[in-house]
C-alpha cells in the first residue's frame, strides 16, 4: 500500500507524458490546418489578386500579412525570429558592400539560425519531433543567402551584358524584402524560390522557362496563354494525403528504435536486419513527401512554379518543386536519390558552397548542411558518413559502370544491384538523422562493425576519381548568367519570327 502523496508524485510523470502528447498533437494539428487555410488562401490569391486586377504592391502586402498571421498562429510568439533574422541581413546587405554582402549575411544567418536550434534542443524538447519554429528559419536561411550570392553575382557579371540591370534588380525593398521571406504559401514549409521568380510571380511579369529546347514545339496559342493549375494542384494534395495516410498507418508497424534492441540484435540473423532497416527508414519518408508535396500544391495553388511546356504542349509546374517520389524510391545511385530528395535545398548546396570552395567541396557541402539541419548530434553522424559514401558510390560508378554499358541485360543487372546497395546505403547513412543521439547511433553502427563505413574508405582509396576541370564553355553558369541566356534566346527566336513574318 501506498500513502495519497506517493501515488501523487507516481501520477506525475504520467501526466506530464500526456501533457506533451497532446501538445505535440496540438502542434502538429495547428501546421497542418495552417498549411490547409494557405491552400485556400492560395486560390483566393490567385483568382482575387491576379496581377492583372491588382498592383504589386497590394500582392506583396497581402502575402507578407497572410504569412506571419498562419506563423503567429503555429508558433506563437517564436514567430518574430522570422522578423529579427530577416531585418538583421537587411541592414547588412544595406550597410555592406556587394562585394562581402553574401558571405556576412551567410555567417549571420547561419549563426542566428543556429543559436534559435541550439536553444530549442538543449533548453525546451530535445528529441521531440514538433512544428517547432526553426523549420521555416531554415528556408528564410536560404532565401536570406541564396538572394545575398545573387545580387553579388549579378554585380559581378554585370559587365558581361547590359541586360543585368533589366533581369535582375539589384536591391529590393524591404517590402519585397520581406515578402520574398515571408509569404503565406512558403513560409511554414517552403520551399526555397529564386528571388527573381518570385518578384516575376508577384508582378505577372512573363514567366520565364528554364528549358527552351522543347517550347518551339509547342504552339503559339499555349506559349502565350495562362496555364490552369487546378488538376496539378488536386493530383498534389491528392499525393500528399495519400503520402499523410500510409504513414500514419504504417509508422509504428516497423519503428526505427526496434534496430538497435538487444534482443532484436541478438536473435536476428543479419539478412534480416537488413530488411527491417530497409522498411523502418521506408515508413519514415511519407511524412516528408506530405509536407514538401503539399507546400508545392499551395504555390501552384497561387499561381506560382510554372515551368513552361512540355513537347506535347502539356503545363509544367515543378518550377520550385522539392522532390520526385518515384526517382528517390528507385534511384540507383547515392547521387540520383540526393539530387531528388530535397531539391531546392541540395540547388542552395550546390551554388552557395559546393560551386565556391576550392578544397574539398563535397565535405564542406555535407557540413554546411548539418549546421543547416540543426544542433542533433545525430545529424552530424549523418552528414559525415554520407561523405565517405558518395566518394566510394562516385568512384564505384566511374570505374566499374562502363563495364555493364555493352547489353540491355548487363545493364538491367547492373541497376537491380545499385538500387538495392543504394537504398540499403541511404538506410545506413540517415539512421543518426532519426535516431538523434550518439549513443543510440553508435549502438546501430558497431551491430554492423562500421561495414559500410570501412568499405566506403577502402573503395575510395581503391578506385580514386579526380575531379575533372570542365572547359570554360561547359562551365556552371551563375543564376544571373542563366537568366541572361533564356532571356536572350527568347529574343532572338522572337527577332526571327517577326522577320520570318515581314
Amino acid at each position: 500500500k501506498r500513502s495519497k502523496p506517493e501515488i501523487s508524485l507516481l501520477l506525475i510523470p504520467i501526466v506530464l507524458t500526456q501533457m506533451c502528447a497532446v501538445c505535440l498533437l496540438h502542434l502538429q494539428v495547428n501546421f497542418v490546418a495552417c498549411q490547409l487555410c494557405a491552400l485556400i488562401s492560395a486560390f483566393w490569391f490567385r483568382l482575387f489578386l491576379h496581377p492583372s486586377k491588382t498592383s504589386p504592391i497590394i500582392r506583396h502586402v497581402v502575402a507578407t500579412l497572410l504569412g506571419l498571421y498562419f506563423a503567429m498562429f503555429c508558433f506563437g510568439w517564436y514567430a518574430l525570429h522570422f522578423l529579427v533574422q530577416s531585418g538583421l541581413t537587411y541592414g547588412i546587405m544595406i550597410l555592406t558592400g556587394v562585394e562581402h554582402m553574401h558571405k556576412y549575411c551567410l555567417v549571420v544567418a547561419l549563426t542566428y539560425l543556429s543559436l534559435c536550434q541550439i536553444t530549442r534542443v538543449y533548453v525546451f524538447d530535445y528529441g521531440m519531433y514538433t512544428a517547432d519554429f526553426t523549420g521555416p528559419m531554415m528556408v528564410i536561411t536560404q532565401k536570406i543567402t541564396s538572394l545575398a550570392f545573387e545580387i553579388h553575382d549579378g554585380e559581378k557579371h554585370c559587365g558581361e551584358m547590359v541586360l543585368t540591370l533589366y533581369l535582375f534588380r539589384r536591391m529590393p525593398s524591404l517590402l519585397e524584402y520581406f515578402s520574398y521571406n515571408c509569404n503565406f504559401m512558403g513560409i511554414l514549409a517552403g520551399p526555397t524560390c529564386s528571388y527573381n521568380d518570385y518578384i516575376g510571380f508577384i508582378e505577372g511579369a512573363p514567366r520565364r522557362c528554364r528549358d527552351y529546347k522543347d517550347e518551339r514545339k509547342s504552339s503559339s496559342k499555349l506559349r502565350h496563354s495562362e496555364p490552369s493549375p487546378n488538376m496539378e494542384v488536386v493530383r498534389k494534395v491528392t499525393t500528399s494525403f495519400f503520402c499523410l495516410l500510409v504513414f500514419l498507418s504504417v509508422c509504428k508497424v516497423f519503428p526505427v528504435e526496434r534496430n538497435i534492441d538487444d534482443n532484436f540484435i541478438a536473435n536476428t540473423p543479419f539478412y534480416a536486419q537488413v530488411v527491417y532497416l530497409y522498411l523502418s527508414m521506408l515508413t519514415t519518408r511519407p511524412k516528408y513527401y506530405f509536407v514538401w508535396t503539399l507546400a508545392d500544391a499551395i504555390n501552384n495553388a497561387a499561381g506560382f512554379g510554372f515551368n513552361g511546356y512540355d513537347s506535347d504542349g502539356s503545363a509544367r509546374w515543378d518550377l520550385i518543386s522539392n522532390l520526385r517520389i518515384l526517382k528517390i524510391e528507385f534511384a540507383t545511385s547515392f547521387k540520383v536519390f540526393l539530387d531528388n530528395w530535397n531539391i531546392q535545398t541540395a540547388h542552395w548546396l550546390k551554388r552557395v558552397c559546393y560551386e565556391r570552395c576550392p578544397y574539398h567541396p563535397t565535405a564542406a557541402t555535407f557540413i554546411l548542411s548539418a549546421m543547416w539541419h540543426g544542433a542533433y548530434p545525430g545529424y552530424y553522424l549523418t552528414f559525415l558518413t554520407g561523405i565517405v559514401i558518395t566518394l566510394a558510390a562516385r568512384a564505384v560508378r566511374h570505374n566499374v559502370r562502363p563495364y555493364f554499358l555493352h547489353s540491355s541485360v548487363h545493364k538491367l543487372v547492373y541497376d537491380v544491384i545499385t538500387w538495392a546497395a543504394t537504398q540499403i546505403a541511404i538506410c545506413y547513412t540517415v539512421i543518426p538523422f532519426v535516431l538523434l543521439s550518439v549513443g543510440p547511433s553508435m549502438k546501430f553502427y558497431s551491430s554492423w562493425y562500421f561495414s559500410l563505413h570501412i568499405g566506403c574508405i577502402l573503395v575510395a582509396f581503391v578506385l580514386p576519381v579526380k575531379r575533372r576541370n570542365l572547359p570554360l564553355k561547359d562551365q556552371q553558369k551563375s543564376p544571373v548568367q542563366e537568366s541572361l541566356q533564356r532571356h536572350l534566346e527568347a529574343t532572338d527566336r522572337t527577332c526571327s519570327q517577326k522577320a520570318k513574318t515581314t
